[in-house]
């Protein structure tokens, strides 16, 4: 299997699978001197995990929308760090799995989940790794998530912050933006009311053995600089949604104002520009273009949105097909979410790291 490494200067390669013994990745490519320890990684990792946000060594209240697979996810850097700092060598990260309950999944050996990637790996390889989806599994992102701690501590010696919040989920859109209780929301939602009418459809979901999806919403502030990203091939925009469309569930992504676009004329879509008065430098009075023109940063904000679809493994009963090729009825049952969008908002951000700390690498190289 190709495809496990992703960047050009930051390189990630993440390994493991769902039920395998472990997880992990390894970032090459990473300046030496930034400030990393099991810590700042682990953060991150707990943020990904089910439930309301644990702490080291407290139980962990599970959340409605999530599994309850209860994994630590306890980081071991292997390499790659020394006195609390990198030190330009691989970074090797391992998180080993504990609570795999692989019995949960011996009716689906036979035949494929609909809406999961069995019958399409299956097609490819001729063999799959029916526990929890193997490498397909959203426990993927773990090495993703961990790789992106890295990347966030990078760019946040720049003075680079990422954030993204749900900002729809199980059909419920946010209509206020408050950014402080975001990271408190069980949902991960910048509006508290919208998010209690979240929690409440969720539970109305999982009862009914039923999923829902949503929509992330990132948003790229700080130091930005104009200049990220390489013309023609290998723009911003064409290397964030490469990175972000790559995480198994999300099925779209749209920068600025998006589909909006297509029906706005060319003189409200245009972002006007002026000199600022403090800076002496240009700035956007609008940003429709998401922060980037031509492929590259224009030095305003980055905003995108990503579509995450709706988790496919449901208690209701489904037509499928085996391995056989015959005809048959599978109900899907073990630990699964039922809205992936309060945890796939660390992995939204993890990708959107990774990408700007690989193209701020390759940018050192644009000018004399």
């Amino acid at each position: 299997m190709g495809g496990n490494t992703f960047g050009t200067l930051f390189r990630i390669t993440t390994y493991g699978e769902s039920h395998g013994r472990a997880l992990g990745v390894t970032v090459d490519g990473c300046p030496a001197g930034i400030p990393l320890s099991e810590y700042t990684v682990q953060r991150e990792l707990d943020r990904r995990r089910p439930g309301a946000h644990p702490v080291r060594g407290e139980d962990v209240k599970l959340n409605p929308a999530g599994t309850s697979r209860k994994e630590a996810d306890e980081v071991e850097i292997l390499s790659g760090i020394f006195e609390g700092k990198t030190t330009g060598t691989a970074i090797s990260m391992i998180v080993r799995n504990a609570d795999q309950h692989s019995a949960d999944y011996g009716d689906i050996a036979r035949k494929f989940r609909p809406g999961h990637a069995d019958f399409s790996y299956y097609s490819k390889y001729g063999a799959r790794d029916y526990r929890g989806g193997g490498r397909s599994s959203g426990r993927e992102t773990i090495g993703r998530v961990a790789a992106g701690a890295v990347a966030k501590a990078f760019l946040e010696s720049k003075g680079v912050k990422i954030l993204a919040w749900t900002s729809e989920a199980v059909g419920i859109r946010c209509e206020t933006f408050e950014e402080a209780a975001i990271e408190n929301d069980p949902m991960r939602a910048c509006d508290p009311a919208a998010s209690e009418a979240m929690m409440a459809r969720v539970v109305e979901l999982k009862a009914a053995g039923d999923s829902g999806g949503g929509i992330i919403t990132c948003r790229v502030s700080g130091d930005i600089p104009a200049g990220l990203g390489e013309p023609v091939f290998d723009k911003l925009d064409a290397e964030l949604a490469h990175g972000i469309l790559s995480v198994g569930a999300i099925k779209g992504i749209e920068f600025g104002a998006g589909f909006g676009a297509a029906r706005l004329t060319g003189s409200q879509n245009n972002d006007p520009m002026r000199r600022d008065g403090e800076t002496g430098k240009a700035r956007f009075l609008s940003n429709n273009a998401g922060g980037i023109l031509g492929g590259i940063s224009t030095g305003a904000e980055i905003l995108f949105r990503a579509a995450v679809k709706p988790v496919p493994s449901i208690a209701l009963t489904q037509l499928t097909v085996d391995t056989r090729g015959e005809d048959c009825e599978i109900s899907v049952h073990g630990r699964h979410d039922v809205c992936l969008c309060p945890r796939i908002v660390p992995v939204v951000e993890s990708m959107t790291a990774i990408v700007l700390a690989d193209l701020w690498l390759r940018n050192l190289t644009a000018r004399a």
